[in-house]
């Protein structure tokens, strides 16, 4: 065997997904004025996952709309983590193509943890020096669109990410299922219904156009509590 047919690719994060979805399968009313809708259980669940994941990935409508600081959570989260062997916060990771994530949003003032933005080439010089002023690292991954294959790469090498969990929004989980990078998905299914075509769903964006291109999963694991479902799928 020749020595370059030993060089391996470079390690990528396993990638889970987690949202709670109505059963019309909407993420976010259409007007996106409620996007948070799952009981106390689902909340608990969020942090547990974020329990097990060295890095929590966000789009920057998501981090700006629902105001989320993507914490670890209580003591008791941070507790888990420590007995995890991961640090008792995750690393945050923010989506912003355009580079016009706000950079006074409320991530921004709660410094327990590193604040990473992956961004592109079409955003703004002065836009990028704003987010560089804001965040630990702002790393340019593409021209016009993010390559998450390369920006998982680099998270696992620079920043150790083993483990990633994405929690949206639907334009966000479309890309990745696109470049096929997720390898679980997290689904509570909640008893409401938001209706409206324009209301987001889990997967936004470009999508397949194709049915032999789809992202394809297999239902893993599904229990119920009280009113809700927690789904787990897995990967093909």
């Amino acid at each position: 065997m020749s020595p370059k047919s030993k060089v391996q690719s470079p390690k990528l994060p396993f990638v889970l997904v987690n949202l709670a979805m109505t059963a019309d399968g909407k993420i976010a009313t259409a007007n996106r004025a409620v996007h948070s809708f799952g009981s106390a259980r689902d909340l608990a669940h969020l942090y547990e996952l974020r329990a097990t994941a060295d890095a929590v990935m966000c789009g920057a409508q998501t981090v700006e709309v629902s105001r989320t600081i993507l914490g670890a959570g209580g003591a008791r989260f941070r507790k888990q983590r420590l007995n995890n062997g991961l640090a008792e916060y995750n690393l945050r990771v923010i989506i912003s193509g355009s580079g016009s994530l706000d950079p006074q949003a409320d991530i921004f003032n709660k410094q327990f943890s590193p604040i990473i933005v992956l961004t592109t080439r079409r955003a703004a010089a002065k836009k990028l020096a704003r987010l560089r002023a804001v965040a630990d690292e702002v790393k340019v991954c593409g021209a016009t669109e993010v390559n998450f294959r390369s920006a998982l790469h680099w998270l696992h090498a620079k920043w150790g990410v083993n483990r990633l969990l994405c929690e949206g929004g639907g334009e966000l989980n479309d890309a990745l299922f696109r470049a096929g990078l997720v390898d679980e998905i997290n689904l509570t299914i909640c008893p409401i219904i938001f209706g409206g075509r324009t209301a987001p769903t889990i997967a936004d964006g470009l999508g397949f156009q194709r049915l032999t291109n789809a992202a394809r999963f297999e239902l893993t694991s599904m229990k119920r509590e009280k009113a809700e479902l927690f789904t787990v799928f897995s990967r093909r």
